[in-house]
């Protein structure tokens, strides 16, 4: 939405190759690199030794990453017929999530009308109706091949088909960051492992930028980490960052 381009359906290599020509200055601008910058990624979270003050404020944290699949077309130009794929693939690949990521995926369409209440009072659905999202194309055919996978303690979720094929979330109540950046470096793994398994399809990676998105500001690791603070001096407000 800040760069007013996406990314959509490569032929060869990645779509930031491809073009090169119109992706490079503006990846590098935004992202303030160099031209010969090489993007590298590291989850391994026994290298954090920090964390969230047990007394600050935070009500909650949430780490997010977004993953495509190798072989298919990023959200602005995935055909009907990947998208259900795509959709497939993470299904079968989630059934097989195991100890505390086990869960159970929900399809979009057809859902249940009390499944989908309870995902809206856990303010874990996503919905159509985003003007960036609309006109870059990446609503099409909606709601088919979208869905929405939770853990058993609702603490890690993937999103499928929205903005990214897969958007990998970690979230629990309070602010321990340490805590939700292992669960997501494990689920990160865990389904990237289990959609190999199922398909022998890897991540798409471009081996200058990094994990390939369908909106550049988020190549690289992709990562996002929001936190929401209660202050409770006079009348109560949350903030989130």
């Amino acid at each position: 939405s800040t760069t007013s381009i996406v990314e959509s359906t490569p032929v060869t290599g990645t779509p930031t190759r491809i073009f090169a020509a119109v992706f490079d200055p503006l990846i590098q601008e935004y992202h303030g690199i160099s031209a010969d910058a090489k993007h590298t990624s590291d989850m391994d979270s026994t290298k954090i030794t920090g964390n969230v003050n047990p007394a600050a404020p935070v009500k909650s944290t949430r780490i997010r990453v977004g993953r495509s699949i190798d072989g298919y077309g990023l959200s602005p130009g995935i055909t009907k017929e990947q998208r259900l794929a795509v959709e497939g693939l993470f299904a079968a690949a989630s059934s097989k999530f195991s100890g505390d990521l086990a869960g159970k995926y929900y399809a979009l369409t057809g859902m249940d009308e009390g499944v989908r209440q309870q995902l809206v009072d856990d303010h874990f659905l996503f919905v159509s109706g985003d003007p960036n999202l609309s006109v870059s194309g990446m609503e099409r055919d909606w709601p088919e091949g979208r869905g929405i996978f939770h853990n058993t303690e609702k603490t890690f979720l993937v999103w499928v088909n929205e903005e990214d094929q897969l958007r990998i979330i970690s979230m629990e109540k309070g602010g321990d960051v340490l805590g939700v950046f292992k669960r997501l470096a494990k689920g990160i793994q865990t389904v990237g492992d289990s959609v190999k398994e199922e398909s022998g399809k890897e991540f798409m990676l471009d081996e200058k930028y990094g994990y390939v998105h369908s909106c550049p500001t988020n190549l690289g690791t992709g990562m996002r980490h929001p936190s929401t603070l209660t202050f409770q001096d006079g009348p109560q407000t949350e903030l989130t960052h």
